[in-house]
């Protein structure tokens, strides 16, 4: 009668929606300061002045037709010529409105981006720890995802799982750099080996593999340089959002580049256009398509983001956990205490502690935890952390 994997989706809730809709249930009866969550990736910092002045100059300016109205499928043409100028004036590339589809945030980039690209039997590939979603989304193009496993040393790619893992199926690999859970950022060399061993099975195939570089953290990484994939690698799609670096997650805005060296171009960006149409992406937000253009280019602030990541990390190192530093994002991603995480943070809340197992990233043993919360309950939060690691070691 119904689609049951939709069914099955759309009833099963995921464990952060499901820890964080915990957490309300708790703050109800043990007061809302007594929670510490750090469930969820909701930025904490607010949206900048210069976005909410631009939206409210254009409200007060601009025709509402010309607000409101439809724009073509691919996004305002001046919008997307507006951006892809503030892209090439960072990353030295020759991009222009052509390169640029404006889409509904990262999540819908993604999945036009896997849309676009699957065909019968084609595989895309993930690095452990990774995005949960990725599965779904992978799945439902008709594609299957398949996960190399972490090298928790320093969540950098294991590269002797992934040469294992590359077969003729390989449509594309999916990169999320700084990355969701662990906030490590893939460096200049692990960019360059990738797209050495990419190069030389494509070439061994017969057949382009593509990358699919996950964006939505670019603009918060700390003191470490993210390189720009389509500046090393010719068959790479850009899935970029504002959401998080302009803290407008509700608000969905995002793009797809289709760099002018990608294989077959007008094919690719034709598929990009014919995935968007039957995903019912008619177009992107006409008013946000607006407001990026007036903030193109405008800088981000992370100095709380900085501020939480070493104040959390400290205190755990502290506490006598193991993790590895952040250099983006805006997560930790520590070892738990117990090789069952999920008892782990089952046992975390006692101390209404709410973290997410990193089974769920696809890699068990560890959790992860949001720290774009307030200072004020990180800080408060540290003692607890340091409650529960003395109950493992008692």
């Amino acid at each position: 009668m119904i689609a049951e994997k939709m069914y099955e989706l759309g009833t099963r809730k995921s464990t952060i929606r499901t820890i964080f809709e915990f957490g309300r249930q708790r703050a109800a009866v043990v007061g809302e300061e007594n929670i510490f969550d750090f469930s969820l990736g909701n930025p904490n910092v607010p949206t900048p002045d210069f976005v909410r002045d631009a939206a409210i100059d254009i409200l007060q300016t601009m025709e509402p037709s010309a607000i409101h109205g439809y724009t073509v499928a691919p996004g305002n043409p001046t919008v997307r010529q507006t951006v892809a100028q503030s892209i090439n004036e960072r990353f030295g590339t020759d991009f222009s409105a052509k390169n640029l589809f404006i889409t509904a945030g990262a999540a819908a980039a993604i999945t036009i981006s896997f849309k676009a690209l699957a065909e019968p039997d084609d595989e895309f590939i993930a690095f452990a720890p990774y995005f949960p979603e990725y599965k779904c989304f992978v799945e439902s193009v008709g594609g299957k995802l398949v996960v190399v496993p972490a090298q928790p040393a320093d969540f950098q790619i294991n590269f002797d799982e992934f040469s294992k893992l590359i077969t003729p199926h390989t449509k594309a690999v999916i990169v999320n750099s700084p990355n969701n859970p662990s906030g490590a950022v893939y460096s200049l060399d692990t960019i360059k080996k990738l797209a050495a061993i990419l190069e030389q099975k494509a070439q061994e195939f017969g057949k382009p593999i593509f990358i699919i570089s996950d964006e939505p953290y670019r603009e918060l990484a700390y003191d470490v340089d993210v390189p720009y994939i389509p500046n090393h690698y010719d068959n790479t799609l850009v899935c970029y959002s504002f959401s998080k670096s302009f803290s407008l997650p509700g608000e969905r805005i995002g793009y797809i580049v289709v760099p002018n060296k990608i294989v077959e171009f007008d094919r690719v960006y034709g598929a990009i256009a014919g995935a968007a149409r039957v995903l019912t992406h008619v177009n992107a937000p006409s008013l946000w398509q607006l407001v990026i253009a007036k903030c193109a280019g405008r800088p981000s602030d992370i100095s709380t983001y900085r501020k939480n990541a070493k104040l959390l990390y400290d205190g755990l190192i502290d506490a006598g956990f193991e993790c590895v530093k952040p250099q983006g994002a805006f997560y930790l991603f520590p070892k738990a205490l117990e090789p069952d995480d999920y008892a782990f943070c089952e046992r975390a809340k006692k101390y209404d502690l709410l973290l997410v197992p990193g089974k769920d990233f696809g890699c068990a043993g560890h959790f992860r935890a949001a720290y774009c919360i307030k200072t004020e309950t990180i800080e408060r939060s540290l003692p607890l952390f340091k409650k529960l690691a003395e109950e493992y070691r008692s």
